[in-house]
């Protein structure tokens, strides 16, 4: 397999966002892994911590097209999507595409626009197609969503659907930086517009030989039989109303093979799985509400059941 490529468009992309966004390197390599993987992105944290701009500065570091759109209460679906509308000129009906039709699109605060709007997108996520009164138009590759959103306890945010939720390949979340960190942020000199500096690094040729080469990583019989294991036991779990889906194990597993590969491996070992399982896993599993009380929440589960789940112990050649 042709681990170069891969390592190439990484290693370009983690330095060039690393300008924007200081001390998150693993948050930003979950990124990348899912742009590797084709999947789309929720980036979930309070407000100021970095969100908008690591979405901006990934999507900067790479030469597709990009458009934003700010989501709020009043957006309507065909302010995403598009709408046909009466051209005078030629006294016929003609579609005038919205921003979903970006290679790269920032849904900022996806959130705060109601679920009707949120289920604009349902589509041309899973199929990377809109289809507007009838007609179908495919949208153009490769195709990424990257959205943002604040925390659902925050005023004028509606959760989002469980359905849209399971179409983000990955949930990450920032943090804060510590206070030494925060300290060296206000040394620096451009502080107030570090994208300004930011250029792509990565062609989409590129991208897209990275991406094909992802799916050549090995995974072992025991390792596939240890993801669909984890995935499992979100089932039937007294503590949980709503597993993970099917599409949720595709998504470990190909994660898996993307986090393998940005290391510079041709297959994948367990630390691999056990790494991107709950920001894989945990958006998706809806809990029930006396768990919730008792202080339990998805990423917990998760967590617990890597503790627990047997780790296939493997052994590679070479």
């Amino acid at each position: 397999m042709q681990t170069e490529v891969v390592t190439r468009v990484a290693d370009a992309v983690l330095a060039n966002v690393g300008r924007a966004i200081v001390n998150k390197e693993d948050e930003v390599r979950l990124c990348l892994v899912t742009l590797l993987c084709e999947g789309h992105l929720l980036i979930e944290d309070v407000p100021g911590v970095g969100k908008t701009m690591l979405a901006k500065s990934l999507a900067r570091s790479l030469d597709c097209t990009f458009r934003r759109i700010q989501f709020t209460p009043d957006l309507l679906p065909s302010d995403v999507t598009g709408v046909r509308a009466f051209n005078q000129k030629i006294s016929d009906f003609e579609f005038r595409p919205g921003p979903v039709f970006a290679q790269i699109m920032l849904a900022d605060e996806i959130n705060r626009a109601s679920p009707k709007t949120q289920a604009a997108l349902l589509e041309a996520m899973e199929e990377r197609q809109v289809t507007i009164d009838g007609e179908t138009h495919e949208l153009p590759k490769p195709f990424m969503v990257m959205a943002t959103q604040n925390p659902v306890e925050y005023s004028g945010t509606f959760p989002l659907p469980e359905a849209q939720l399971d179409r983000f390949l990955m949930k990450v979340r920032l943090g804060y930086l510590t206070d030494k960190e925060e300290a060296n942020l206000l040394g620096q000199h451009k502080v107030e517009s570090p994208m300004l500096e930011l250029q792509p690094v990565v062609s989409p040729n590129e991208l897209k030989l990275a991406q094909t080469a992802v799916r050549e990583v090995f995974v072992k019989p025991e390792l596939r039989e240890y993801i669909a294991r984890l995935v499992s036991r979100t089932r039937g779990n007294a503590e949980v109303a709503l597993g993970a889906s099917t599409r949720g194990t595709l998504n470990l597993y190909h994660a898996s093979q993307a986090y393998a590969a940005v290391q510079g491996r041709s297959y994948v070992i367990p630390d691999d799985i056990k790494t991107l399982a709950e920001s894989v896993l945990a958006h998706r599993i809806i809990l029930r509400p006396n768990a919730e009380m008792q202080g339990q929440s998805a990423g917990k589960l998760v967590a617990g059941l890597l503790e627990r789940e047997h780790v296939p112990q493997l052994a590679y050649d070479g």
